[in-house]
C-alpha cells in the first residue's frame, strides 16, 4: 500500500513538472528535457564499460558537500570512472562540464524499470548519496544487488518522516543503506532510537570543500578595480527580501568608504533587472567584465559560479536565505576566510549556523535596524570585528575531517580496488 501511494506520488510529481514546463518555467522545461533519452545518452556516453562509483546530489549545493569525497576517490582509486548525478537544474546546468567526473547525467524519475535499467547500464561497485535524497526504487534496487551503499553528511531532524509513525517504508529505506556518516551527535541518536546501528559521526565534508578554498589561487581582479580603496561586503545567495533588506540599509544608513557586491540565487534577467531597480548606482558582472568604467557603488553579479572567490574580498559577509522559507545558504564560504557573516532569522535548521552564532562567528539580523547597528560595529569596532572574524575561520579550521573518515572506511571494507 506504501509503495502504491509513493508511486502515484512520483506520477504526480512528473505530472506537476510537465504543466510547469507548458507554463514556461525554465526549470521545468530543464528538469524534463535533462531526462529525454537518457538511456541512450548513457549508452552512448560508454557508462558501465569499465568499473564506476556512483555518486549522487540532489543539487548544486549538496555536490559542493560532497566534492571532497568525489575526489579524493579518484585520487586514490584511479581505475573508476566517476558517475556524476543530479535530481535539481540548479546543480546540474551549473557542474555538466565538471572535470572530476566521467559522466555526469540528471538522475532518472525514481520508478521501479528506471531503477533496474540505471543500474543494469551503470553496474557500480559503489554508490554514495551526499546528505539526503531517499529514492525508493533506486536504493531498493541497490539493496537487491548487494551494491554497497553509503549515505554521507547526513543530518536528521525529529520531524522527518522517518521518525513518525507511518514512515517505516522509510525507516527500511534507510536499514538499507550500508553505512550512514551523519553530521552531529542528535542525528545518531535519532537513528539509533529507530534501531539502526550501521551509524557513524563523520562530521560534515563542506568543512574540508571550504578549507580548500583557502589553497585555490583563482582572482578577481575585476573585484579589486570596482572596490578601489572602499571596503566590500558581499551579500551571497541572495532572495527579494534581502535585497530589500540591503536596498534599505544603502539607501539610508550605508556608512562612507563601502561598497556592495550582490550575487543573487536566481540570476534571470528580471530578477537582475528587480535588483539595479531597487539601488541608484549599480553595474552588472558582464558590464564590468567587457570594460565598462563606472564609480557605481552597488556591482550585481550576473552569473554563476563566482561566489566562493568572491567572499575572499569580503570585509563583511552577508548570506542570505535567512527571511523565507528556503532557510540561509552556505554560512562556511564566507567564514573559512575569517570573515564577520551576517544572516536572517532563519537558520535553525542548519547545525553549522546555530553553532557559529552561539559561538558568536555569525551575528543574525531580524530586519534592517540590526543589519545597520551590525555593520556599523564591524566597521568601527577593530575588536569586536577581530574577534567575530577569528571565530569564524578558527570555526571551520578545527571542523575538517569528515573526508578522511568516509576514505577509511571505503578502505577498511575494501568496497573498492587500487588495482
Amino acid at each position: 500500500m506504501a509503495t502504491a501511494i509513493y508511486n502515484t506520488g512520483i506520477q504526480l510529481y512528473q505530472a506537476g513538472v510537465r504543466l510547469a514546463a507548458v507554463m514556461g518555467k525554465e526549470k521545468a522545461v530543464r528538469w524534463l528535457k535533462g531526462r529525454q533519452d537518457w538511456r541512450l545518452r548513457m549508452q552512448e556516453a560508454g557508462v558501465g564499460s569499465g568499473p564506476v562509483v556512483w555518486i549522487h546530489a540532489a543539487s548544486l549545493g549538496e555536490f559542493e558537500q560532497g566534492r571532497p569525497v568525489l575526489e579524493a576517490i579518484r585520487e586514490q582509486f584511479p581505475a573508476y570512472k566517476i558517475l556524476l548525478t543530479f535530481f535539481s537544474p540548479s546543480g546540474y546546468e551549473v557542474r555538466k562540464n565538471y572535470p572530476g567526473a566521467d559522466y555526469i547525467f540528471y538522475l532518472p524519475l525514481d520508478t521501479a524499470r528506471n531503477a533496474r535499467d540505471f543500474l543494469d547500464m551503470a553496474k557500480p561497485a559503489l554508490a554514495i548519496f551526499i546528505k539526503y535524497e531517499f529514492w525508493y526504487h533506486f536504493l531498493t534496487e541497490l539493496h537487491i544487488r548487494k551494491i554497497p551503499t553509503l549515505l554521507v553528511s547526513g543530518i536528521f531532524r525529529p520531524g522527518q518522516v522517518f521518525f513518525k509513525g507511518y514512515g517505516g517504508m522509510f525507516r527500511r529505506l534507510l536499514q538499507q543503506l550500508t553505512h550512514i556518516f551523519v553530521q552531529n551527535e542528535e542525528s545518531l541518536q535519532l537513528l539509533e532510537q529507530i534501531g539502526l546501528q550501521q551509524v557513524s559521526i563523520s562530521g560534515d565534508t563542506r568543512f574540508d570543500r571550504v578549507a580548500a578554498l583557502l589553497h585555490e589561487t583563482r582572482t578577481l581582479p575585476q573585484v579589486t578595480q570596482f572596490a578601489g580603496e572602499a571596503r566590500l561586503l558581499v551579500a551571497g545567495s541572495t532572495w527579494p527580501e534581502d535585497e530589500q533588506l540591503l536596498a534599505d540599509w544603502w539607501l539610508k544608513n550605508r556608512p562612507a568608504g563601502v561598497k556592495l557586491i550582490i550575487a543573487p540565487h536566481e540570476i534571470h534577467e528580471s530578477h537582475i533587472r528587480s535588483i539595479s531597480n531597487l539601488f541608484p548606482d549599480t553595474i552588472t558582472w558582464s558590464a564590468l567584465s567587457k570594460g565598462a568604467v563606472s564609480d557605481a557603488g552597488v556591482l550585481i553579479i550576473d552569473n554563476v559560479g563566482m561566489l566562493t572567490t568572491l567572499y575572499r574580498y569580503a570585509h563583511i559577509a552577508y548570506v542570505g536565505g535567512g527571511f523565507g522559507k528556503e532557510g540561509i545558504h552556505n554560512i562556511l564560504e564566507p567564514a573559512v576566510y575569517g570573515k564577520p557573516v551576517l544572516i536572517g532569522p532563519e537558520y535553525s535548521r542548519y547545525f553549522e549556523a546555530v553553532t557559529l552564532v552561539a559561538l558568536q562567528g555569525a551575528l543574525v539580523v531580524a530586519g534592517a535596524g540590526d543589519f545597520t547597528r551590525y555593520v556599523q560595529e564591524l566597521l568601527g569596532q577593530p575588536a569586536f570585528y577581530g574577534h567575530t572574524a577569528a571565530v569564524a575561520g578558527e570555526y571551520v579550521a578545527a571542523s575538517k575531517g569528515a573526508t578522511d573518515k568516509v576514505l577509511h572506511y571505503i578502505q577498511e571494507n575494501r568496497f573498492l580496488s587500487r588495482e
